[in-house]
């Protein structure tokens, strides 16, 4: 049977960086220490003024297409997972495809928020495994919601950041892609998001003018254990599915919102810390990119080899969750 392997990944990473000293500067309030306390935060990044979306996941895209020695003609499709596009439309995907040169493939945009990733790289695995019309399919998970943060907004303007991450699938005869979980918590859809733009409420002239452009908030409260009563469920609903044990997973990869959640959850599982990679303190909160961007982070440190067992945990505004558990298959990292 087709299944799908991870050939390579890659990351973009932009190059402004805000530390939490210029936050305190710019709100007029200490931030740092509880940031790094709270949330393991001490600077991310923001993409330039004359960047979009489309342009962080190209980065990643051709750096991961590089690694596996192909180029975008190679591609079937590709799936772009982002809630913060370059427009609401046409999709994002189209745009990269362009800027790649894709001239064969076929692509879409995936959003389920922060969880669109994990959501995006299930349903390639299974158009692999499904379709032999299909031999290469790019996941990419681009996050812009600098653009969408209120800079006075302390609950936002110190969590959000840039990025994108990318893994390049191809069909194969031994498992890699060995199952994923989906879930979600409806009843929060109004908790977090941008609440403006679409049908719900236009971002109308009237409005703009009387409220400002449309911003990410945080509406109402979700319960602050969320994450860790909820990760640890589905991460066991994944391994039982493929038989195997929290022990027989070499790395853990979370949503990198908050590095005390991700303590808690790697508690609840039993597992050591060594098992898990963070990239929160130096990128900041990246949503639907932060997971392939700390996995290509994993990888090029020579965290991971042939044969090893990775389960990426992801969540986001929705509240969407996903799940998902990968044999690693892609080449030795390289520069």
């Amino acid at each position: 049977m087709r299944s799908a392997r991870i050939l390579s990944t890659g990351r973009c990473v932009p190059a402004r960086v805000v530390t939490n000293a210029e936050l305190e500067a710019r709100l007029g309030e200490p931030v740092d220490e509880w940031l790094r306390e709270n949330v393991g935060i001490r600077e991310r990044r923001v993409m330039a003024p004359d960047q979009v979306t489309s342009d962080l996941a190209a980065e990643a895209a051709r750096q991961a297409l590089s690694r596996a020695g192909l180029s975008a003609a190679d591609l079937d499709l590709v799936i772009v997972a982002t809630d913060t596009p370059d427009q609401p439309s046409p999709a994002t995907a189209s745009v990269l495809l362009h800027k790649l040169g894709a001239s064969r493939a076929g692509g879409y945009d995936l959003n389920c928020a922060c969880a669109g990733f994990v959501t995006a790289l299930d349903v390639a695995a299974k158009t692999l495994a499904a379709d032999e019309a299909y031999r290469h399919v790019l996941v990419v998970g681009a996050y812009g919601m600098s653009r969408h943060v209120d800079p006075s907004d302390k609950r936002t303007c110190t969590l959000f950041a840039d990025g994108a991450g990318a893994v390049l699938l191809g069909a194969g005869d031994a498992p890699g892609f060995l199952g994923a979980k989906l879930d979600a918590a409806g009843e929060y859809h109004d908790a977090l998001g941008i609440y403006q733009g679409g049908t719900l409420q236009p971002a109308t002239p009237e409005w703009v003018a009387a409220h400002g452009q449309p911003f990410v908030r945080f509406v109402r409260k979700f319960p602050a254990t969320f994450n860790t009563d909820r990760w640890p469920p589905l991460v066991d609903a994944v391994l039982a599915r493929a038989r195997v044990r929290r022990e027989d997973v070499a790395l853990y990869v979370f949503t990198q919102l908050n590095l005390r959640t991700i303590e808690a959850t790697m508690a609840a599982l039993g597992q050591p810390m060594s098992r898990t990679h963070c990239t929160m303190e130096r990128w900041g909160y990246t949503g639907s990119a932060c997971i392939p961007m700390t996995l290509d982070d994993a990888a090029q440190a020579g965290k991971l080899r042939p044969g090893d067992l990775v389960a990426l945990v992801a969540s986001g505004g929705g509240l969407a969750m996903a799940a998902a558990l990968v044999r690693w298959t892609a080449a030795a990292a390289s520069p």
